[in-house]
C-alpha cells in the first residue's frame, strides 16, 4: 500500500523496533572498544620488586636487591637482574620482602560466624569421619580470607573437626583430612594447594572436670566413668586403623568382587602406609605420651597439635622426631597455677631441645595476628630467625610443602609479601601481597569499616 507521496507505509510497531535496534547497535559499538581493551589487557604475568631489603630465609638478608616474578614462580633474586620486558616494576626502596606467612591450623573458609550454624561447615556428625576433606567445603567468598591476607598471611591449612575459638559442632575423634590452601582465588578449587596434608585425630581426654554451658557451672564426673570412656575411644580408634590395614590388603591382593568399597577405610589407607601424617590434637603431657605410644604401635607419622605441655615431654618428642604446632602465645594461662608467661616461653624451650615447631592461630578471628604470636615468643627467649621460620618455612616443612613454599628461592611459588618492616611487629604495614605470582588486593571488611566510620562527622 502506498501513501500519498509514494512511500511504503510503516507501522508504529515496526518504527519502534527500528529505533530500539538502532540504539542497541550504537550501544554495542560504543561498548566494543572497552571489551577489546579488557580482553587485550590481562593482568601482568611478570613483576620486578626492586631496591628492597630481601629476606630469603636461606641465608643473610640481601640489601638493595631485586626479585623477579614470572608466570607464578620466582624467576630471579639478586642485585643485578635483567627485568623482563613488560614486567610491572614495584619500587620497594626502604621496604622489606619476605616469604608469605603460613598459618598451619585454621578453620579458614569452613566457619564464618560461629554463632550462626548455617555459616559453619567445620565438622560432620559422628565421631569417625576420615573421608571428609576440608577442601570440598572451603568458601572462597569468606570475609575472613581478605582480612587475614591483608596482614601478610598467604597460606593456611583448613582443618576440619578441630577445636578452636571459631569452632562449633561435634568434636570428632577422627575429624577428617586437612587441606592446604592459599588465600586468593575465585573458586575453592583455585584456592587449594594440596587437598590432603594430614588426617585429623582428636586424642581422647581424661578430664573429670568440665564446664557445663547449660548451667554455667563446673561439672564433676567420677574418674572411673571418665577412664572407661577414654579406654573405649582408644579401643575404637585402634579398631579403625586395624580395619584399614585389612582393607588395604584386600584391595592390594584380592579381587574387587570379593569386598565392598568402604570410603572411610579407603581414606585411612594412605595414613597406615605412612603417606599421610596424622595431626593429633593433644595438650596434657599424659595425653601426648599416650598419643605417641599409639602412633608408634600403629606405625603412623605424627604431628602434634596444641601441645600445651609439650615442654614436659620434649625429650620424647625429640627422640621420635615429632614436630609441634603450637597454640597462640597471646593467651591466658591454661591452669590457675601455671606461670603467666608459660605460653610465651614454651617455643624457646622446644627450640633449645631441637624440636621443629610452628605457630598457629587455631581459628579465623585472630589468624591475622599470626606474626605477633611469633613476635611475643622472641621477647621470651626465642631467636628472631627461629620465630620467623616458625610462621614461614617450618609449617611448610611439617606438611611437606617446602619444595613450593616457605622461602624465597628461584623456582618456588611466588607467595611474597612486601612490608614496611618486621612482619612479627604489630606496627608493620603490609604494602603488597603476591599469591601465586599475582599482585593481590589488600581490600577487606576491616578496612572498609575503618574508611566508612573515619568519615563520620
Amino acid at each position: 500500500m502506498k501513501n500519498p507521496v509514494g512511500h511504503s507505509k510503516v507501522s508504529r510497531t515496526g518504527f519502534l523496533c527500528t529505533i530500539v535496534n538502532l540504539k542497541f547497535s550504537i550501544f554495542f559499538f560504543c561498548l566494543l572498544p572497552l571489551v577489546c581493551i579488557s580482553i587485550a589487557a590481562p593482568a601482568p604475568s611478570s613483576y620486578a620488586i626492586t631496591g628492597a631489603r630481601l629476606f630469603t630465609l636461606t641465608g643473610a638478608a640481601q640489601e638493595n636487591a631485586t626479585i623477579v616474578i614470572r608466570d607464578g614462580k620466582i624467576a630471579g633474586i639478586g642485585a643485578q637482574l635483567e627485568i623482563p620486558t613488560g614486567a610491572q616494576i614495584i619500587d620497594a626502596k626502604g621496604l622489606e620482602v619476605y616469604p608469605g606467612l603460613f598459618d598451619p591450623i585454621t578453620q579458614m573458609g569452613l566457619s564464618e560466624i560461629s554463632a550462626v550454624p548455617s555459616t559453619v561447615d567445620s565438622s560432620e556428625t559422628g565421631l569417625y569421619n576420615p573421608d571428609v576433606v576440608a577442601a570440598t567445603a572451603v568458601n572462597p567468598e569468606s570475609a575472613h580470607i581478605p582480612v587475614t591476607r591483608a596482614d601478610g598471611i598467604t597460606d593456611v591449612v583448613a582443618v576440619p573437626g578441630s577445636s578452636g575459638m571459631d569452632f562449633s559442632g561435634t568434636l570428632s575423634v577422627i575429624g577428617g583430612q586437612a587441606s592446604a590452601i592459599h588465600l586468593a582465588g575465585w573458586t575453592s578449587e583455585e584456592l587449594v594447594t594440596r587437598r590432603s596434608v594430614a588426617m585429623v585425630v582428636n586424642w581422647p581426654r581424661m578430664a573429670t572436670r568440665s564446664f557445663d554451658f547449660a548451667t554455667f557451672n563446673i561439672r564433676q564426673r567420677p574418674f572411673s566413668e571418665v577412664k572407661s570412656e577414654y579406654e573405649k575411644r582408644v579401643t575404637e580408634l585402634t579398631d579403625w586403623f586395624e580395619r584399614a590395614r585389612h582393607y588395604a590388603q584386600a584391595v592390594e591382593k584380592g579381587s574387587r568382587n570379593n569386598f565392598e568399597r568402604d570410603l572411610k577405610l579407603e581414606a585411612l589407607v594412605p595414613v597406615i602406609r605412612g603417606q599421610l601424617p596424622v595431626l593429633v590434637f593433644a595438650n596434657r603431657s599424659r595425653e601426648i605420651k599416650s598419643a605417641i605410644e599409639f602412633c608408634d604401635k600403629q606405625k603412623l607419622k605424627m604431628i602434634l597439635a596444641g601441645g600445651t605441655e609439650a615442654y614436659k615431654v620434649k625429650d620424647l618428642l625429640k627422640s621420635k622426631n615429632i614436630p609441634v604446632i603450637l597454640r597462640p602465645t597471646l593467651r591466658l594461662p591454661d591452669e590457675e597455677d601455671d606461670p603467666y608467661d608459660r605460653a610465651m616461653t614454651e617455643p624457646a624451650e622446644l627450640s633449645s631441645a631441637g624440636i621443629k615447631f610452628a605457630f598457629a592461630s587455631f581459628d579465623n578471628s585472630f589468624a591475622r595476628r599470626l606474626g605477633q604470636f611469633a613476635g611475643a615468643a622472641v621477647a621470651y627467649g626465642l631467636s628472631h630467625d627461629e620465630a620467623l621460620k616458625g610462621v614461614t618455612l617450618y609449617p611448610a616443612q611439617i606438611f611437606g610443602l617446602d619444595k613450593e613454599l616457605g622461602t624465597l628461592e628461584v623456582g618456588k611459588t611466588a607467595n611474597v609479601i612486601v612490608t614496611s618492616g618486621d612482619p612479627l611487629e604489630v606496627t608493620t604495614e603490609v604494602r603488597y601481597v603476591f599469591i601465586k605470582g599475582q599482585l593481590t588486593s589488600l581490600a577487606n571488611r576491616h578496612l572498609q569499616l575503618y574508611q566508612h566510620y573515619s568519615q563520620r562527622p
